[in-house]
């Protein structure tokens, strides 16, 4: 499997924006609901957006009404919209399949917010 591509992450101050990409491949991004995961420093990795195939999304409660994940079937790219960032958003953003593919995780993209 060809790893996912994420990019658009940086540095922002609390209460930014910023909006992440990744590019998928055509089997996984038609065949899987997808998601956007994060580490933050000294945490586990963990699932904060999903997107089934059908459009339908889930997030956890820490991101509700701040971040809206969607996909771009022209593209075959999965976007994430982050709004009102704080800075326990700091952490590397993945995305993968869900569940997980151990051999579709990308680099992943800082996201880093300064209070």
């Amino acid at each position: 499997q060809v790893p996912l591509v994420e990019s658009g992450g940086g540095v922002v101050q609390a209460g930014g924006s910023l909006r992440l990409s990744c590019a998928a491949s055509t089997s996984i991004f038609n065949l899987y609901a997808m998601g956007w995961y994060r580490q933050g420093p000294g945490k586990q990795r963990e699932l904060v957006a999903t997107i089934l195939r059908s459009g339908s999304n889930n997030y956890i409660d820490a991101v509700k009404g701040r971040f809206t994940i969607s996909r771009d079937s022209a593209k075959r790219t999965i976007n994430l919209q982050m709004n009102s960032l704080k800075p326990e958003d700091t952490a590397v953003y993945y995305c993968n399949a869900v569940p997980e593919r151990g051999d579709s995780w990308g680099q992943g993209t800082q996201v880093t917010v300064s209070s």
